[in-house]
């Protein structure tokens, strides 16, 4: 295979929305066989630019070329029969239907009048087999890991025929061994001769996996270079036109009084099994507590029984004493709990609600935004500009409707609410997926200065890093139970994974709290 040659050439492209310019007469070239990493901040543009590749948005200017040949894609279907396939960030699966449905689906093999299901299994299991990502045909996918769904939608792509893969911050929503098994399973496809397009703001993952890079900053390319001629700082200094500084300044202190008490906790989960098996621990003002863990081992359970969003089936969640065992969100929120959720579409916004709307959700009720029933809209809006703009928050304006921001800057809307409540305890669970690395730096910054001003913090993380860098202690989940605690100032990766693999022998002695 010549890898000289160009399987996509996009040639100035322009796309513009209502005051914003989101690409701007970006010039991108994709080699036959390359893995090209496409990075940038939040809200840069690169994913309306492989939008636009995919036929989900059509440009304002400027030309595409696939394989040699100017080609206008005016659909997905277009971009499918040229070869072209995209894995999103989102996934969009079925949950009821199986793997094998769901990757047939709109292509399914028939037998008379009927759709094969035999033959549709049959043919997922062998294409799975080819490119060594092993999934169950017959399973449903509301029964699968996360990262077993991503395979799927890979699989998806591949049963199309796509020999250009498109794919959207493919680690966002993965553990550290998923994370791993992506990467060879990405290397296998550009092997087999696959074009490889990574939108990401990983830095690591760029660098142990990329050929070639191109940096996208507000709209415009930056820079595209190789991965061996460049280092993740210089490629964090092109996308936010900073230094940055990977480093957490954080100081040594004493914490305070317990402010979150969670004794005995317990939570029925599915077919009569627990989700949760007796948690204790508690949170003291002016520390920061990691929540370890592989995906599934009860974290989510955990963060629903503090914030009232599920019942617990026996012991008790207690804030400066107060008992909040089973009260309701609201009820929660009032009494000083912050909550930067999981899922940042069913939990932490209204995606329909407009930005500004937004960020009063679980403060509308306040007097500061009215009374006798009715909001007042200009405090609403007052307090709209002020967080957007100290966060950094990229739109077009504050009544823009969430859904059409990107994912970080989403998220960043969620952060920026729940600090600005000034909570006594803050629970930050995954509070950096989908950000740059110039929003990591600055929610990081944040945590810790809440931190530093006697806030309790509970943080739920899958980056390994962020938890050593962040956490005064780190404590580690594994079937609904707490392990134990592994040391935050000493790193012992080795340790922290036998024990997340439910190893207790490997648990350290958790230091005297009071």
């Amino acid at each position: 295979m010549d890898r000289s040659l160009a399987a996509v050439q996009l040639k100035g492209i322009t796309k513009r929305f209502p005051g914003l310019v989101a690409n701007d007469s970006i010039n991108f070239e994709l080699k036959k066989g390359e893995i090209h990493a496409l990075l940038g901040e939040n809200g840069a543009g690169k994913s309306t630019l492989m939008n636009i590749l995919f036929g989900l948005y059509q440009p304002d200017e400027g030309e595409i070329w696939v394989n040699g040949e100017k080609t206008v894609i005016e659909g997905a279907a277009k971009a499918i029969e040229l070869g072209i396939g995209m894995v999103h960030q989102h996934f969009k699966l079925v949950q009821p239907f199986t793997v094998a449905e769901n990757i047939v689906l709109g292509n399914e093999p028939v037998k008379g009048l009927k759709i094969d299901y035999k033959l549709a299994n049959e043919k997922v299991r062998s294409i799975s087999e080819r490119y060594g990502l092993k999934v169950d045909p017959q399973i449903r996918i509301k029964d699968i890991t996360v990262g077993m769904q991503q395979r799927v939608e890979i699989l998806k792509t591949l049963y199309r025929g796509a020999e250009i893969v498109i794919f959207d911050e493919p680690t966002a929503v993965l553990t550290v061994q998923e994370i791993e098994e992506l990467i060879e399973i990405i290397r296998n496809l550009a092997a087999e001769g696959k074009s490889i397009i990574i939108i990401t703001h990983k830095l690591k993952e760029v660098m142990a996996l990329a050929d070639t890079v191109t940096v996208i900053r507000r709209g415009k390319v930056v820079k595209t270079v190789t991965t061996d001629e460049t280092s993740e700082q210089q490629l964090a200094e092109l996308m936010v036109g900073r230094d940055v500084s990977f480093q957490v300044e954080k100081t040594k202190r004493e914490p305070g009084e317990v402010v979150l008490s969670v004794d005995a906790l317990q939570m029925k989960g599915e077919q009569g099994k627990n989700a949760l098996n007796g948690v204790t621990f508690n949170v003291r003002a002016g520390e920061i507590v990691g929540i370890a863990g592989v995906d599934g081992n009860g974290q989510s359970e955990l963060i629903y029984g503090i914030t009232g969003m599920r019942s617990v089936s026996g012991g008790s969640v207690k804030l400066n004493g107060q008992d909040l065992t089973n009260r309701t969100p609201r009820e929660v929120s009032v009494a000083g709990v912050g909550h930067i959720p999981e899922d940042r579409h069913k939990h932490g916004l209204v995606l329909d609600f407009t930005l500004s709307e937004n960020m009063i959700l679980g403060s509308y009720f306040e007097p500061e935004f009215g009374r006798s029933g009715l909001i007042d809209y200009k405090a609403m809006d007052r307090l709209a500009v002020k967080l957007v703009d100290e966060f950094d928050v990229r739109t077009s304006g504050i009544h823009t409707n969430a859904r059409a921001l990107s994912g970080g800057n989403q998220q960043k809307a969620i952060i920026a609410r729940e600090l600005h409540k000034e909570p006594d305890l803050l629970i930050a669970v995954q509070p950096t997926r989908g950000l740059d690395i110039g929003a990591i730096e600055y929610v990081h910054k944040r945590l810790v200065q809440a931190r530093n001003e006697g806030k309790a913090i509970l943080l739920v993380s899958f980056e390994l890093d962020e938890l050593y860098a962040l956490s005064d202690r780190i404590a580690v989940m594994y079937e609904g139970r707490l392990m134990g605690e592994v040391d935050a100032e000493n790193r012992d990766d080795q340790q922290l994974g036998l024990m997340m693999a439910g190893n207790k022998s490997a648990a350290a002695v958790p230091r005297e709290r009071g």
